[in-house]
């Protein structure tokens, strides 16, 4: 039995939403921990609430690393 081009495709395709779920889970539950565990005593959306920008952009920035590693998973 031969496998065709399109089913290396399917497969491979399949592989990588396996990773990218993964790393998704992954990264959410790292920003779940940084967020209750690491920085237990500071409410990131009260300070941002507050206007403090730092803050804001720490937390943008765990959001656009999260988004890289899944982006990373997807290719």
């Amino acid at each position: 039995m031969e496998i065709t081009s399109i089913e290396q495709n399917t497969i491979f395709m399949l592989i990588n939403l396996g990773y990218a779920v993964i790393s998704l889970f992954v990264s959410v539950i790292a920003l779940v921990i940084i967020d209750k565990v690491i920085f237990k005593q500071i409410d990131f959306i009260e300070e941002i609430k507050k206007g403090n920008i730092a803050v804001a952009i720490f937390q943008s920035m765990i959001l656009l690393f999260i988004g890289i590693v899944v982006s990373a998973a997807m290719t």
